[in-house]
């Protein structure tokens, strides 16, 4: 749903921006600081076994991200099994003090792929648990189903695998998830290179984008794309036809009345 002041709900949550940033592999905590300022996001991911490897007694890299004024959406990034998900992502909310968990299980080592059994194992356990699930998926209907049968309101299909910068590699599939759940919160992750596959994204409809491999020295492309992608899907985009149609017609009216 969205007001005519542009806001959207995200878990119930009041929001502006359409633009997730990820914080992984910034060569700067004053970079990140930039990126995140230039992006003018309100949600930025965390990843947790990054930040529990390091001293998570100082917290120093969640009190960066606090201090932007962002909402930390942490996830489990690295976890191979639902029941390591799980744990993590209560160590999560006691680290942060949140109930927002970006669930992540990879199911192949090549392509990051999530697995979809112990993804649904993971957010049915979690949300039982009282967590907000974002389940980071493939673009497979059958399998966005049985995540919102387990609970879950909001959904984080991949675009191309993670890193790779191929953009949104099966419109199709993206189309039929938007088409087929109309009412729920579809954000695209993964996979976005370039501005123009950000805008794509939400030219489909899809209600937000996260970005992070691609997102150096300043996000503001990116944030520039997802307002662009909006207003196109807003405004209704010209749907694609198989042979020509006359723009300038050559006779008739040149107004339909």
């Amino acid at each position: 749903m969205e007001t005519v002041a542009g806001e959207w709900l995200l878990a119930d949550v009041p929001m502006r921006s359409r633009f997730f940033l990820g914080t992984a592999g910034y060569p700067s905590p004053d970079v990140l600081r930039r990126a995140i300022a230039a992006s003018g996001t309100e949600v930025v991911t965390l990843g947790l076994k990054r930040q529990l490897a390091g001293d998570p007694g100082r917290n120093a890299f969640v009190e960066i991200i606090r201090a932007s004024g962002v909402r930390l959406l942490p996830n489990t990034a690295g976890c191979r099994t639902a029941h390591e998900a799980i744990a993590l992502a209560h160590m999560a909310r006691e680290l942060v003090g949140t109930h927002w968990i970006k669930l992540e299980v990879v199911g192949d080592e090549h392509t990051l792929q999530p697995d979809p059994w112990e993804l649904h194992i993971a957010a049915a356990q979690l949300v039982k648990d009282g967590f907000e699930v974002f389940p980071y998926c493939t673009d497979d209907l059958v399998s966005a189903q049985k995540l919102i049968d387990a609970g879950c309101r909001i959904l984080m299909p991949w675009g191309a695998p993670i890193g790779s910068g191929q953009g949104l590699l099966n419109p199709w599939a993206l189309r039929t998830l938007r088409a087929r759940l109309p009412q729920l919160t579809l954000v695209v992750d993964a996979g976005i290179g370039v501005p123009s596959h950000a805008a794509f994204a939400m030219e489909l409809g899809f209600d937000a984008v996260l970005v992070n491999s691609a997102v150096a020295q300043a996000a503001d492309p990116f944030g520039w794309a997802v307002r662009a992608g909006r207003q196109g899907h807003l405004c209704g985009l010209l749907a694609p036809q198989d042979m020509a149609v006359a723009s300038t017609p050559v006779s008739g009216r040149p107004f339909e009345l």
